[in-house]
């Protein structure tokens, strides 16, 4: 069997913390010293899904945070639907950079993670210096609101992220069998095990979780991971992480006076062939002329889903780490 370019995780390697932050405290996970990368996870997941990358950057003399972003993990949980705004996660993130004792970061972010990076770098570039996104590319605010484009993109039957819009309804359908739905999400969108028809919309009166494959987990998940994950989520319940989605019209509202701004900071963009993500936002991708002028490397990894980090972990910690690398000797 092939062994992995880069050390393997040890939790005992990892500082755990708490800081202050305007919402409550947000903790982090942090290994290795030197420039700070703030590395910031998507739904539903946790600080967790960067342990490739946390000995990886520190190996490679950088000093990775993985937070759990507020309302997962460790995390506060205000209660609040409105507490979940863009502009709440931003000032997390500038908090945490602040209180680790840095003047500036580069900042990656997957899934929901990738848009909080990105305007973070919009709305802080005083702070952080360059972004990198995983399976979801920056898209910048247009004159459309949101939740009526989600209404388009499902057709005939409701959007995902429309179906998670009322609250209680998808906690109904995930809170009973917590750890069994997230084996099924992780494996529907994870190359191999990815069902032909897709899981991107839900059929009048039906559940996401009816398009689940049927099986074992994805390749790239142990028992022991799907543990983590469902331990976490079965103890906070799902909806400091659902209210993030109720508030794409506010986030839309918020940021008005950057409508169509681009990120100028140097980036870098990682997606998965396989990743619906890539098909439905494969405009926002062309897009990166002129949405992302600073653009160092966009890739697409052949046979990879969506959760690429954990997926493909040695050729995402060659990519991040090499470009990096570029951004200290460019």
């Amino acid at each position: 069997m092939p062994q992995p370019d880069h050390p393997s995780f040890s939790p005992a390697d990892v500082r755990h913390r708490l800081v202050e932050t305007p919402g409550g405290r947000i903790h982090v996970a942090e290994q290795g010293d030197g420039p700070l990368v703030l590395l910031v996870h998507g739904f539903p997941e946790l600080w967790y899904s960067w342990r490739h990358q946390l000995p990886a950057l520190a190996a490679a003399g950088f000093r990775a945070a993985a937070i759990d972003v507020r309302g997962y993990g460790r995390s506060s949980k205000p209660a609040q639907a409105h507490a979940y705004r863009m502009l709440d996660h931003v000032a997390d993130n500038v908090a945490v950079v602040r209180a680790l004792g840095e003047r500036s970061a580069v900042v990656a972010g997957h899934d929901w993670g990738a848009p909080i990076a990105a305007n973070s770098a919009l709305l802080r570039p005083d702070l952080f210096t360059a972004v990198a996104l995983f399976s979801v590319p920056y898209s910048p605010r247009g004159p459309g609101r949101p939740t009526d484009t989600f209404a388009r993109l499902g057709g005939e039957e409701e959007f995902y992220v429309s179906y998670f819009q009322r609250p209680g309804r998808a906690e109904a359908e995930i809170e009973p069998d917590v750890r069994g739905w997230l084996s099924g999400i992780y494996a529907a969108l994870s190359a191999g095990t990815m069902p032909a028809a897709g899981i991107s919309t839900v059929p009048e009166g039906g559940r996401l979780s009816d398009r689940f494959p049927e099986g074992g987990l994805p390749s790239w998940l142990t028992e022991a991971d799907l543990d983590v994950y469902a331990g976490e989520f079965e103890r906070t319940g799902l909806t400091g992480a659902l209210n993030r989605y109720r508030n794409v019209d506010r986030d839309w509202e918020d940021l008005a006076a950057w409508d169509g701004v681009a990120v100028t900071q140097p980036s870098l963009f990682v997606g998965g062939a396989l990743d619906p993500t890539t098909t439905w936002l494969a405009g926002a991708i062309k897009a990166f002329p002129r949405t992302l002028p600073g653009l160092t490397a966009s890739h697409i990894l052949d046979g990879c889903g969506h959760w690429i980090q954990q997926e493909r972990p040695d050729e995402v910690n060659r990519l991040l780490i090499g470009w990096l690398e570029g951004l200290a000797t460019g």
